[in-house]
């Protein structure tokens, strides 16, 4: 799906988040009221309880508990007698995810709902919206704020639209001002965040889910779904889905319902829960049901509510590997398991793709960074490989006893064309290069030396982090036979 447009919406009944879609297209505020009703304040004690009720957990991929943030959040401010900050996550830096770019676009009041009743409840200063530069909902969420008053100010902040954007320190840092990047400690925005001040920050979805139950009570709210999960899910549905849309179900649907809806091939292996998801079989797809317990129970993650299918006409090795180097060229650069661990891990896969690697190597690679970073990006990206190697393992096997399944890579994952802000790109000539291996020291996260002493490096653009170092490598190469094309 590109981001020129909004995919498809539909849902099995009853829409909640959803509602008035169908007759509306977009919700003003007029059109808000009358398909939500009224909306009335709620104290911190009555919030608290409310989401502990409805069980409401982060929609952003965690699936942290939202009550046990606002506690987290009232106790910091009485603690430091200092006001707090609410921030609603809407970066949605998953590129294949588009329920908050949908929900910015078509029901941008429902959030602000949802954020307004939080900030009034926990006394914040102010409410700060994170969005990327993408321009996708950021006209619909300033016409909405422009058709109503909110509790305390209310602004809007812009980062970079890649992927660690949208990790909650790397937004607390973008609108502090600072790098759009994870921090290297990790910290809590509920003790520091916006303007080193308590901060509540959840996603978009989150908020939105919170203005519908405040309207329909504990009891209006879980009667729909399961017990343990209730309320509706939004899922982005793509890959190889014949209609890709944004689906909202009831908690407890089968997961089965939501592809034949979707139109997606029988048979097809299934990515759950995006980039920093885990792979699932087809058959496994046909016993999952949607909800976080539901695709955990199958091996899946629920996640920001991503599903994408491969389907027969692809090659999903060179699918998985063209996640990985993109994850591998996404990384902030910051720690050793990103800026080197991602880096062995997009070759292994890329050995595989090419039928002279293994599983093995793989799982090595994906161990090596698992628990060691800075963030959970290197071990998002390692759970992503390490989970595809069971459900890809024929295919595996094809490609090193072929050196190759013949099939295209069709990118039905979606990998962003140009990975973010990577675009220069390491080539060598090979009439010129005499295997002097200098570029593999200077730049040894990117280029590495094949057995034969010669440089080797993946075909895909070398990482923001490490243009400059690229540019040193080239200038440095004793037989100028190095290139680097593109970039800043």
């Amino acid at each position: 799906m590109s981001r020129a447009s909004l995919p498809a919406v539909t849902h099995f009944r009853p829409p909640r988040l959803t509602a008035g879609f169908d007759e509306y297209g977009r919700l003003d505020a007029t059109a808000h009221r009358k398909v939500h009703g009224p909306l009335r304040a709620l104290n911190a004690n009555l919030l608290v309880r409310l989401a502990d009720e409805i069980r409401l957990s982060g929609r952003g991929g965690a699936g942290f508990p939202f009550g046990r943030k606002v506690r987290a959040v009232l106790e910091s401010a009485q603690r430091r007698q200092l006001p707090a900050v609410v921030v609603v996550n809407a970066t949605e830096s998953e590129p294949a995810s588009w329920k908050d770019k949908v929900l910015l676009s078509r029901a941008p009041h429902l959030i602000l709902d949802g954020a307004a009743l939080a900030a009034e409840a926990i006394g914040a200063e102010k409410i700060v919206v994170g969005l990327t530069d993408d321009g996708v909902g950021e006209g619909s969420l300033a016409a909405a704020l422009a058709e109503r008053r909110m509790p305390v100010p209310t602004g809007i902040v812009t980062v970079p639209h890649r992927f660690v954007s949208g990790e909650g320190g790397a937004l607390v840092r973008g609108i502090n001002g600072e790098a759009h990047v994870p921090p290297g400690i990790k910290t809590r925005a509920s003790d520091s965040g916006v303007n080193s001040l308590p901060t509540l920050l959840s996603n978009a979805e989150t908020y939105a889910h919170l203005a519908l139950a405040a309207r329909l009570g504990p009891s209006g709210y879980s009667c729909v779904g399961v017990a343990d999960e209730p309320g509706t899910v939004l899922l982005t549905v793509s890959g190889a889905a014949a209609r890709p849309a944004v689906v909202e179900c009831p908690t407890g649907t089968p997961l089965r319902r939501v592809l034949e809806l979707c139109q997606v091939p029988a048979g097809a292996a299934v990515l759950t829960g995006g980039y920093h998801g885990t792979w699932i079989t087809a058959r496994s797809a046909d016993r999952a049901t949607v909800s976080r317990a539901g695709f955990a129970a199958v091996g899946g993650t629920l996640g920001a509510g991503v599903v994408v299918s491969i389907g027969p006409d692809t090659c999903p090795l060179g699918e998985l590997a063209q996640v990985v180097n993109f994850l591998a060229a996404e990384s902030a650069g910051q720690c050793g398991p990103c800026r080197l661990g991602l880096s062995d891990l997009a070759r292994t896969v890329d050995l595989i793709v090419a039928g002279t690697g293994s599983a093995e190597l793989v799982r090595a690679a994906a161990g090596a960074v698992h628990g060691r970073g800075a963030c959970g990006h290197p071990d998002g990206a390692a759970r992503l490989a390490a989970s595809a190697l069971a459900v890809l393992s024929d295919d595996i096997a094809t490609h090193a006893s072929r050196h190759g399944c013949g099939r295209p890579v069709k990118n039905q994952l979606g990998v962003p064309a140009g990975s973010g802000t990577a675009r220069a790109r390491l080539t060598v000539d090979w009439s010129r290069c005499d295997g002097h291996g200098l570029c593999a020291h200077v730049v040894p996260e990117f280029v590495r030396l094949d057995s034969n002493g010669f440089p080797a490096f993946p075909p895909t653009p070398v990482p923001v982090w490490l243009e400059g170092r690229a540019r040193r490598a080239v200038r440095m190469c004793p037989a100028l036979a190095l290139r680097l094309t593109g970039g800043g």
